[in-house]
């Protein structure tokens, strides 16, 4: 399979130059949402009579506006897909989303109770506008049938994850030693620096992402227009299913930001060489294994495909539902210790996270890269939508189950959380051929797609 390169199409590194583009874009725009992540609920719960004050709230109270507002979060991407597939297109999109999110993390830095409130729901709007767009632009980036689109989605979900390490480290660090709302307030300057940098790098992207209501293409105006067929149905009806093992994934995952932050703080011994290790510094473990193993596992994914070995997205989401829930068997062995010790190392939060980075890195991008597999063109931002709003859901859930530590304690939560992820997902393995029938072979004819230059375009024009 063959294709014409365009000019702005041009490759670094064997993918669009665009993809390197939305990568710094969302690495910013993860790094102000995770600095921020990293820092809410220990702000929460800090006490009003400490140097570095807090609000003083109860566990219950913080872990509960926590999972309202992450839920908020990526449930705002549905109404930010429809925007963006009705009216301005993904482009303007992620760009509105961005000014949104600079406004929101700004007003944090001011310390009154209507500016912490008011910048909440800004960032909430805000990612609602970019998280599903930008996404759904990198789908975009690739040809149906691109065996590349996969690795291009693990690179992407190496930036976010690259954002996500520097914010834990960085503005964790400002806002747990220097201030709460400095680490508020730094946030937003780096989330200004990835607005700043996908306006410089539009140029890249003028083939992606465009409002095609807008399009004076006749055949993408009647594409709109066209009623959904049954094998779309179908590839639909395998979206939402596959949508419920993210809930369960995340419910579990997301025990990262509200409980597994807590114990960090309150209950494992952090000390390392005479110094205290940072509570928030352990909220980059994950996105430090991402960025260093994403590729690996990537690669690993794609030469199964091409070795004709089974590689299918549900067997993988699958796969890290129950690898990610085995993480939580070494939050059993933490919490063990410190009911007979009185404190709990820190290799078992390592541990946790290593295990949970790898279920991470076989559902999460494999299902944004699904997504673009099977979703309809006119529907493909809304569709991108819902999968965010699973994961809101998926984040109240954990929420909740941080709540309930309070009264069956954080022993029964995490050894409750391994067993019922590893047996759903072994369930849902048995089934899953069924599944993917109804994906109608989508997947069946992926492989690398190789280049030709057109006439007139010169060599030295491919980066």
């Amino acid at each position: 399979m063959s294709t014409t390169l365009q000019p702005n199409q041009r490759e670094l590194f064997g993918h669009p130059i665009g993809l390197f583009v939305l990568f710094f874009t969302e690495m910013w725009e993860r790094f102000s949402y995770y600095g921020m992540r990293a820092i809410l609920v220990l702000y929460l719960v800090g006490l009003t009579t400490d140097s570095n004050a807090g609000l003083g709230w109860s566990t219950g109270d913080a872990l509960a506006l926590y999972g309202w507002y992450t839920m908020m979060v990526y449930v705002m991407s549905i109404p930010g897909g429809i925007i963006a597939d009705k009216f301005l297109g993904q482009k303007k999109s992620v760009f509105v989303g961005g000014i949104l999110l600079v406004m929101g993390h700004s007003i944090l830095a001011v310390e009154e109770m209507w500016a912490f409130y008011t910048g909440l729901v800004l960032i909430i709007c805000g990612v609602g506008m970019l998280k599903p767009n930008i996404s759904t632009m990198v789908g975009g980036l690739y040809k149906q049938g691109d065996i590349r689109r996969d690795k291009g989605f693990t690179i992407f979900y190496i930036g976010i994850n690259l954002g996500a390490f520097l914010s834990s480290i960085i503005v964790g660090y400002v806002g747990e030693v220097y201030g709460w709302h400095y680490g508020f307030g730094l946030a937003g300057i780096g989330m200004f620096l990835g607005l700043v940098q996908y306006y410089i790098g539009q140029k890249h992207l003028k083939h992606v992402g465009n409002f095609l209501g807008a399009s004076k293409d006749k055949e993408e105006k009647e594409l709109m227009k066209k009623p959904l067929t049954k094998i779309e149905k179908d590839r639909v009806a395998v979206l939402l299913i596959s949508f419920l093992l993210v809930i369960v994934f995340w419910g579990a995952f997301e025990q990262a930001g509200g409980l597994m932050n807590i114990y960090t703080k309150y209950k494992t011994n952090r000390i390392f060489m005479g110094w205290e290790v940072p509570a928030t510094w352990f909220q980059s473990l994950n996105a430090f294994f991402i960025v260093i193993l994403g590729t690996f596992v990537a690669g690993y994914w794609a030469k199964r495909k091409l070795k004709n070995k089974l590689s299918s997205s549900l067997f993988k989401m699958i796969l890290g539902l129950i690898i990610m829930g085995g993480g939580f068997f070494f939050m059993t062995g933490a919490t063990a210790q410190f009911e007979a010790t009185g404190t709990s190392a820190m290799y078992w939060l390592v541990l946790a996270y290593l295990f949970h980075t790898i279920g991470e890195l076989c559902l999460s991008p494999v299902a944004l890269s699904f997504i673009t597999k099977l979703a309809p063109l006119k529907y493909a931002s809304i569709m991108m939508g819902v999968y965010f709003a699973m994961t809101g859901f998926g984040s109240k859930l954990a929420g909740l189950l941080g709540e309930w530590s309070e009264s069956l304690g954080e022993y029964t939560i995490f050894t409750g959380i391994a067993v019922f992820c590893i047996v759903l997902g072994l369930l849902v393995m048995t089934i899953r051929k069924r599944f993917e029938a109804l994906t109608h072979g989508v997947e069946d004819d992926e492989r690398e797609m190789h280049y030709e230059e057109p006439e007139g375009f010169e060599l030295a024009d491919k980066q």
